[in-house]
């Protein structure tokens, strides 16, 4: 008698063999490796000035509106859920400084917010992949930040669709226009663009 394989057994094989190559390949290659559904993801150009002082800004500017115990953290770690198979390296988290106190990966059901900063090299992975993942992964907020257009987009409002949790609100916006992530707003001026 044969027996077929399990699909959660399979994905979790999978998604194992992903980051174990994340983990081993990671500190040998230019940019950031990631984990989606579809795979690992390689942003081959390590983010430059205008990408990493914009991460910065928004940092800034969201801790000044914020309470004390939330931090608008730029750099490590990975948010990670192995179960829907998808690790993400968000630019900026919006988090409780308590959320932060673990060894590892960050569960991404604590965060408040995940930001994104839009790459030269991979447009489509902040505004195609992180809107399908971000969802999925349970982060009520997502924002955009594209340095290439002068523009972005904050999505939120979590539902449920045929092709899995989706955003059901987008409010776009342009630099220089004011804009609310989740209870704070702040200025989105003076944000550098991409020569």
């Amino acid at each position: 008698m044969t027996t077929a394989p399990d699909p959660l057994r399979c994905d979790s094989l999978r998604y194992r063999a992903m980051r174990d190559i994340v983990e081993q390949v990671q500190d040998s290659v230019p940019g950031k490796l990631e984990i989606t559904q579809d795979g690992i993801v390689h942003d081959m150009i390590s983010p430059g000035g205008p990408h990493e002082l914009t991460a910065a800004r928004i940092s800034r500017r969201l801790e000044q509106v914020m309470p004390d115990d939330l931090l608008a953290h730029t750099g490590t770690p990975d948010v990670e859920d192995p179960h829907a198979g998808v690790m993400r390296h968000p630019d900026v988290i919006v988090i409780a400084e308590a959320d932060m106190e673990t060894e590892g990966s960050i569960d991404p059901r604590t965060l408040v917010a995940a930001i994104e900063v839009v790459s030269r090299s991979n447009p489509d992975n902040d505004w195609v992949s992180k809107v399908r993942d971000y969802p999925l992964l349970g982060i009520p907020v997502y924002v955009i930040f594209d340095p290439r257009t002068g523009t972005g987009a904050v999505l939120s409002d979590i539902h449920p669709t045929p092709a899995g949790p989706r955003y059901a609100t987008r409010k776009d916006f342009l630099y220089g226009e004011e804009i609310t992530i989740a209870e704070w707003t702040i200025s989105t001026d003076r944000l550098p663009r991409y020569s």
